[in-house]
């Protein structure tokens, strides 16, 4: 599971492959398609798309003579559930600790 998620998490740090998922999220979407809106060549597209693939965040179909992209949402499930395992701890609320830390201020707590 680790790989995978280094994998997933890896894929995630780039912002053109971000958005690359973003758009997928609407729908699936032929590679030219997909390419369209950057200002790269369709080869480090297809890089991304690779990219993408091997950490099973989409899946590439050959339809006839085009190749579609199609989001797969099941590695982002994996790494979300990893995440929530730090959701666990209460948030600290600092506005509570600064009005105790006025409050002992003011009563003079001894030392």
């Amino acid at each position: 599971m680790n790989v995978t998620l280094d994998m997933v998490f890896s894929a995630l740090a780039d912002p053109t492959r971000r958005r690359i998922l973003a758009m997928l999220l609407e729908d699936d979407m032929a590679v030219s398609d997909v390419a369209a809106p950057f200002e790269m060549s369709l080869a480090a597209i297809s890089k991304h798309l690779a990219i993408l693939g091997r950490a099973r965040l989409i899946v590439q179909e050959r339809r006839g003579r085009v190749v579609w992209c199609k989001l797969d949402p099941s590695a982002l499930r994996a790494a979300t559930v990893w995440m929530q395992g730090f959701g666990q701890f209460e948030p600290v609320e600092l506005d509570a600790y600064e009005r105790f830390l006025a409050a002992e201020a003011l009563t003079g707590a001894p030392e």
